[in-house]
């Protein structure tokens, strides 16, 4: 969809290699620049790859670039590799990767969604929401109540909720009288159902049907 998009708008070469070509994933710690070569180099021919790096202590952040020399590879990359890499496009080189890391980690990112895309976040722990920001006035918890006024099928709404990190279940329920969806889900912790809840509240599935996504008390302390 990408690649149509912007070869549809008469976008420039460079655009579709700056925005199409290079992945963003997340590795082990212990990953060289040559493992994740190695890793990603059966999906096309490599530019380079690199690992972001704690600017202080030089250890990686377990994350990383790999950039192809084709979208085509990119796109491949993406779909083929292991889920545990998290795959997405990168963002422009334009932006920086602190911009880049900082959009998907911390709460205050943007809550709408451009279309029906979904950039999730990477490790929980990586999830950083600021102490001092008041936004979050209700009580959260790591579980969540969806609600649709169509029935869900079990196994895409999995799908869906999976995109976030540290999914532990997903109980699909049905109303006999009124055909409409409800769902409990529960993450392993609160950030990701905080991610959760942010992302895909108000998220059309199926397209025309917007999500209704609440907390729903787990019994926990909600201020940790």
């Amino acid at each position: 969809v990408f690649i149509a998009q912007s070869r549809a708008s008469g976008s420039h070469r460079d655009l579709e290699d700056e925005e199409l070509t290079r992945i963003f994933v997340m590795i082990p710690k212990t990953y060289t620049e040559e493992d994740l070569r190695e890793k990603f180099k059966m999906y096309g021919d490599i530019e380079y790859c690199s690992i972001i790096k704690n600017k202080t202590t030089g250890e990686s952040k377990g994350l990383g670039y790999v950039r192809y020399l084709k979208p085509s590879q990119a796109a491949r990359a993406i779909e083929e590799c292991d889920r545990s890499y998290r795959a997405i496009l990168a963002e422009p080189k334009n932006k920086s990767s602190e911009s880049f890391e900082h959009d998907y980690y911390s709460n205050n990112m943007r809550p709408e969604l451009r279309g029906n895309t979904l950039p999730f976040c990477m490790q929980p722990e990586f999830c950083s929401f600021e102490k001092a920001e008041t936004r979050i006035q209700e009580p959260v918890s790591k579980r969540l109540s969806v609600i649709s006024r169509l029935p869900f099928i079990q196994e895409q709404l999995f799908a869906l909720f999976d995109l976030v990190p540290g999914l532990e279940y997903c109980d699909v329920q049905r109303d006999p009288h009124t055909n409409s969806g409800y769902a409990v889900i529960q993450y392993s912790t609160a950030a990701s159902a905080i991610y959760a809840k942010y992302k895909l509240h108000g998220f059309e599935y199926p397209p025309g049907n917007r999500l209704t996504v609440i907390f729903l008390e787990d019994g926990n302390d909600s201020s940790e």
